[in-house]
């Protein structure tokens, strides 16, 4: 049942959100639910060894979840999208205005989390990568978003989707965590500059989540810690006050709040949705 009546006939795009088990899938299954049109983009195929296939939303996984979405009653499309792009981001935009007649929401959720080796041994073209997708890719987000909205003139939301990382640094992932520490700075002056066009812009911040890119930093952070698979979520759990990592409906709850009308006075704000383990 819809929570937010409000978000009715919304249009919501979200990027790197054709993976099953992802946090783009989540939300873009929740939206759905409050009666959003939905458009779910991805990068479609492998672009190299830095993206490779079992890494990104394929198309064919794409087109899986706008169907699950339509068979639960929603409304949803697909678009091939490499945000790294200008172009096809700002395609991006015109093809949610062009298929749906308007662009309300845009949710920036693609990102690189694979990427992880200590500074000393990771490659110049592996931080290009990580600060392509995660950075590049969310400001070219905001700017097309904020164009498009700026034109419709009635306002948007934008949400960037953070990490634990945008507050707190973590070894052996340098260029995560910059691109996510960057990702504050992103938000906050967008929401400076897009305030007078009402547009909200806010960042969420989640702990570990166990999709299927968590799922493979679990395995990797086990090994590299030397703790065994068992030993190191026993641990995570333990630093968490709430007990448990996340879950991607926790994020999923977040954005849709962030969407709705009650969070209409809420921008620049990076809002932890971590368990009470990220606290500042």
């Amino acid at each position: 049942m819809a929570k937010y009546p409000e978000l009715a006939d919304k249009v919501a795009l979200i990027t790197g959100a054709g993976r099953h088990k992802g946090l783009g899938e989540a939300m873009a299954k929740r939206l759905a639910e409050e009666g959003c049109k939905v458009v779910i983009t991805d990068i479609g195929s492998a672009q190299g060894q830095l993206m490779p296939e079992d890494a990104i939303g394929t198309t064919k996984e794409m087109q899986q979840i706008v169907e699950e979405i339509k068979s639960a009653g929603g409304e949803a499309s697909s678009y091939i999208c490499n945000v790294m792009s200008p172009e096809e981001v700002k395609g991006a935009a015109q093809f949610a205005v062009d298929t749906y007649g308007s662009l309300d929401i845009w949710v920036n959720n693609a990102g690189i989390g694979y990427l992880m080796k200590p500074i000393l041994d990771m490659d110049v073209s592996e931080w290009d990568a990580v600060m392509n997708v995660n950075l590049r890719g969310a400001f070219l987000g905001v700017k097309y978003a904020a164009e498009m909205m700026v034109e419709q003139g009635k306002g948007g939301r934008i949400i960037n989707i953070g990490s634990q990382a945008s507050k707190s640094a973590f070894p052996h992932a340098s260029a995560y965590t910059t691109s996510k520490h960057g990702m504050n700075g992103l938000t906050r002056t967008a929401a400076l500059e897009l305030g007078p066009h009402h547009i909200t812009v806010n960042q969420i911040c989640p702990n570990h989540v166990t999709t299927g890119l968590g799922a493979w930093q679990n395995a990797h952070f086990s090994g590299v810690t030397g703790k065994g698979h068992e030993k190191y979520m026993e641990d995570m759990k333990a630093r968490i006050p709430l007990g448990r990592p996340g879950m991607q409906e926790d994020i999923a709850k977040a954005c849709a709040f962030l969407c709705s009308d009650e969070a209409s006075y809420i921008t620049g704000e990076s809002m932890n949705v971590s368990g009470g383990e990220e606290y500042h």
